[in-house]
């Protein structure tokens, strides 16, 4: 059923293209094709019809995930969660997405951005959603948008923009970044929201030294937490193992403290 869809999608995505390939019958290549069409594509008009396949298609995808649910996350410090893994994968109320300044995703489908990730899982009605908020526009560092989560088991994604650090951090690399959680973070307090769930904003491609980053983010957070006097849960989502530790040896820091 799966590779029925995806065929119908990876169709329609090439006439519209007008590219004549022969499209491979290995499913994991073809999964590949459908990620790469999909990041290219810019935000224009498509049928509604394409949208509920892919839909169907990302649900039935969704369904053969392990899927972690923040409601079952230990806490390791009244109200923050430290975890690891794959942030589409997450169910909770609002995660973040680390984009840049164009605020659409990315379109380079060979990276493996959390901006492509997420763009990718959620389905092509997330770049449209954007499109429509931004209006041409662009996001400044620190700014976030508000969509829905569409086919991942979040409620809302807030893409913001963390600072590209060259050379070394400035001072204003710290202030953007800080804005980036707060901003995220506020938003969903305000909202109601009871968990969000934030990346490692920056620490990637854009080269923010995780060992300061962390502390911003945790500082950010905190800072919130204490202004609304908020009971919500946030959740420190890490990928890797290195920063996992990282994350971990700050937590321990302030235990000690």
């Amino acid at each position: 059923m799966k590779e029925k869809l995806l065929r119908k999608i990876i169709k329609c995505l090439l006439d519209e293209q007008k590219y004549s390939i022969d499209v491979p019958n290995d499913y994991e290549i073809l999964k590949r094709l459908y990620k790469s069409l999909v990041n290219i594509r810019q935000p224009k008009e498509i049928s509604n019809e394409v949208l509920r396949t892919e839909d169907e298609y990302l649900q039935l995808e969704l369904c053969d995930k392990i899927i972690t649910d923040v409601d079952k996350l230990e806490y390791i410090e009244p109200n923050m969660i430290l975890w690891q893994g794959d942030i589409t994968t997450l169910k909770c109320d609002v995660i973040v997405n680390a984009g840049n300044n164009d605020g659409l995703g990315c379109f380079n489908p060979n990276h493996i951005c959390i901006d492509n990730v997420i763009h990718t899982n959620a389905g092509m009605r997330l770049r449209l959603e954007c499109n429509n908020i931004l209006n041409g526009n662009k996001l400044n560092n620190g700014e976030i948008i508000v969509c829905n989560g569409y086919n991942l088991p979040c409620k809302k994604i807030i893409t913001t923009v963390g600072p590209q650090v060259i050379n070394e951090v400035t001072e204003e690399d710290e202030y953007e970044l800080s804005k980036c959680y707060k901003n995220a973070l506020e938003y969903a307090i305000k909202n109601n929201y009871k968990s969000i769930a934030f990346p490692s904003i920056s620490t990637g491609l854009f080269s923010f030294p995780i060992n300061k980053a962390k502390v911003i983010a945790y500082n950010s957070v905190r800072e919130i937490l204490n202004k609304y006097n908020s009971d919500i849960k946030v959740i420190f989502n890490v990928y890797s193992e290195s920063d996992y530790n990282e994350y971990k040896k700050l937590f321990e820091s302030k235990r000690d403290n």
